[in-house]
């Protein structure tokens, strides 16, 4: 049906059902073999999301998993060719257990069976395809310890006994030989060391300016260089490969004002063969002369914007995933030998029957003269004047939405709805300088950057200013509530996901596991112990009176890293003021909606509330 105010007619295309935009997709992430014969992917039985493997080309498939409940989403092949490995959690928890799936004999064992721990997949490595470091915090919940686990004992082995990192990197031997250490001011110390036995030293120092900007990456078989990103000396993250002994530097890859984001790395020689940077739309630098024909063909082979997942052992095979703005992610197996792709599948075939919308980047200048980058997906078919719109704000806020299919999008502009998608200063792949702008900016300029925006369409006429809408989850969660209790006189409605109310609550409730880095949230958002008055002048929970929009708020009871508190906090305050709202509570969902279920629950609670606040379609 159409709602009151908007006077599209038949123009627009038409309703694009939840269950295609928001339902389990048909098919995804599909993953080759390291033998180079079998295909792996995730694909839904009876609603749940299992692993299934057939021949390369996706034929003769059998389910491989039986997840009856949250369904998996993460998905590897170990080296040996013979076991799959999956990581589980419990209702949204983040207790990740790393499961393997025998597929020669079908068994299914949860390798880290302990309570209240979290498992990471630490490295996997061709030379030695029965082993997988894992990281474990089950003797101290703040740090995880290095374990080397033996895929066919399920033996574990503590490696690394740790109590100053936060990231570790092995070398071509399996040996553990990089680690990051947070610093007190909220930079981080790049530490190596010669052998397992050997005692670490710092190699590579970042201060709080390029803590979000630098990393490491792999070793050199030589076991002398480590590959690394690096915004030392510049502004956006340079790919460099840096002498462990000498500490000397060379630059492999850099764009003075977007960062590197990705790394292809060979397989057998760790030379990086790829560089990816997100500008506007995704861009690969080829850093060895056969790559440039691949990237010449992989370019010729479909439309969107490519990502390669790894490949066979041989690095014959590549797995090429193609985004699109306006159809779905589409699939194929690249050969490097013959230069040319085989399609496999796309992830949700159903799009293909609707008329999706285009997702066009825009730029603005901030009121303070900065420039914003972000995309507008307009409605299809109508006039571009008088939208209803949707400010819809990514998460992190270290994070930064990117071109290509989303979901979202397509379902506000199929709405009839104008989607305005804003990286706001603070947002990443911009380089330091810009991520760096949204220090102590939370409820400041970093949503300034959001009203600019607004004023941005309006101006030009693209949309209504009496009917603008803000949604998010995470960090747009609580801008979704900044915009209710700082500037309800800019939008109309506000729709908050697992979003903060209180600042100084949700960094005193944060995981244990990232306690060692909590400085790097004191320096960018405030700290508790300090800033307690400066943080409570930026959390909407110090505004609640101020509403006076309506409001969804939508919350996991499991979250871990946005605990339950934050939404009840401001809820109950809204009840004892009397003023309306809306809330959802999952009881078997953490940070996000996992279950389908939960998922088409939650966006047709929001597509009404929008549609009944901003004149936008609902489907019925």
């Amino acid at each position: 049906m159409i709602a009151p105010g908007l006077p599209y007619g038949d123009a627009i295309a038409p309703l694009v059902p939840r269950t295609v935009l928001f339902g389990n997709p048909e098919r995804f992430s599909p993953r080759i073999s390291p033998d180079g014969r079998r295909l792996a992917w995730i694909a839904p039985h009876e609603g749940v999301l299992n692993v299934w493997v057939g021949d390369l080309a996706g034929r003769d498939a059998r389910m491989v998993t039986n997840d009856r409940d949250r369904g998996i989403r993460f998905l590897y092949w170990a080296h040996d060719n013979r076991h799959l490995l999956y990581l589980q959690d419990a209702a949204g928890d983040e207790n990740w257990r790393l499961h393997a799936v025998d597929l020669e004999t079908g068994t299914d064992r949860d390798l880290t069976p302990f309570e209240a721990v979290q498992a990471r997949v630490e490295h996997l490595d061709k030379r030695f395809p029965t082993d997988v470091l894992v990281g474990l915090n089950k003797d101290d919940p703040q740090f995880h310890d290095v374990y080397r686990l033996d895929l066919p004992s399920g033996q574990l082995e503590r490696v690394v006994h740790n109590r100053r990192f936060v990231g570790f990197v092995a070398d071509t031997e399996f040996r553990v030989r990089a680690a990051v250490e947070p610093t007190a001011d909220g930079g981080l110390v790049v530490h190596v060391r010669d052998g397992e036995d050997d005692e670490w030293r710092p190699l590579l120092e970042a201060g709080p300016d390029d803590a979000l900007t630098t990393r490491p990456i792999a070793f050199m078989p030589d076991g002398r260089h480590l590959v690394a990103i690096s915004s030392l000396g510049a502004n956006a993250g340079r790919l460099v490969r840096i002498d462990v002994g000498t500490g000397a530097e060379e630059v492999l890859a850099e764009n003075p004002r977007y960062d590197v984001i990705r790394v292809q790395l060979n397989p057998d020689t760790k030379e990086p063969e790829l560089a990816v940077f997100l500008e506007e739309r995704t861009v690969h630098e080829a850093l060895r002369p056969d790559v440039v024909d691949d990237l010449a063909a992989l370019a010729n082979l479909d439309r969107g914007d490519l990502t390669i997942h790894g490949g066979d052992h041989a690095d014959r095979l590549w797995l090429a995933e193609y985004t699109r703005d306006e159809g779905p992610v589409a699939y194929f197996v690249y050969d490097r030998g013959t230069r040319e792709g085989s399609f496999l599948f796309v992830h949700q075939p159903a799009l293909e029957d609707y008329e999706l919308a285009r997702m066009e980047p825009f730029s603005f200048r901030a009121r303070d003269g900065l420039t914003i980058h972000g995309y507008l997906t307009f409605p299809p078919g109508v006039e571009r004047r008088g939208l209803p719109a949707v400010v819809n704000v990514h998460g992190g806020p270290w994070s930064r939405d990117v071109w290509g299919f989303h979901p979202e999008a397509q379902w506000l502009a199929n709405r009839g709805y104008l989607s305005i998608q804003v990286n706001y200063r603070g947002s990443i792949g911009y380089g330091k300088d810009f991520v760096n702008a949204g220090d102590r900016e939370w409820g400041a300029k970093m949503h300034d950057d959001l009203v600019d925006a607004v004023a941005h369409v309006t101006g030009r006429g693209w949309a209504d200013p009496a009917r603008i809408g803000i949604f998010g989850g995470s960090y747009g969660g609580y801008a979704a509530l900044v915009g209710a209790t700082f500037t309800p006189d800019v939008f109309r409605c506000a729709v908050d996901v697992v979003g903060p109310s209180s600042l100084k609550t949700l960094i005193e409730s944060i995981p244990p596991y990232w306690a060692p880095a909590v400085a790097l949230f004191h320096r960018r958002v405030g700290n508790p112990a300090t800033d307690e008055e400066f943080m409570w002048s930026r959390s909407p929970l110090s505004r609640v009176e101020e509403i006076t929009i309506p409001i969804l708020i939508a919350q996991g009871a499991n979250d871990p890293r946005v605990k339950q508190a934050e939404s009840e906090q401001i809820v109950a305050a809204m009840r004892e003021k009397g003023i309306p709202y809306e809330y959802l509570l999952f009881e078997d969902e953490g940070h996000g909606f996992a279950k389908p279920e939960n998922r088409l629950r939650f966006y047709a609670a929001a597509e009404r509330f929008l549609a009944e606040h901003l004149g936008g379609r609902c489907e019925d």
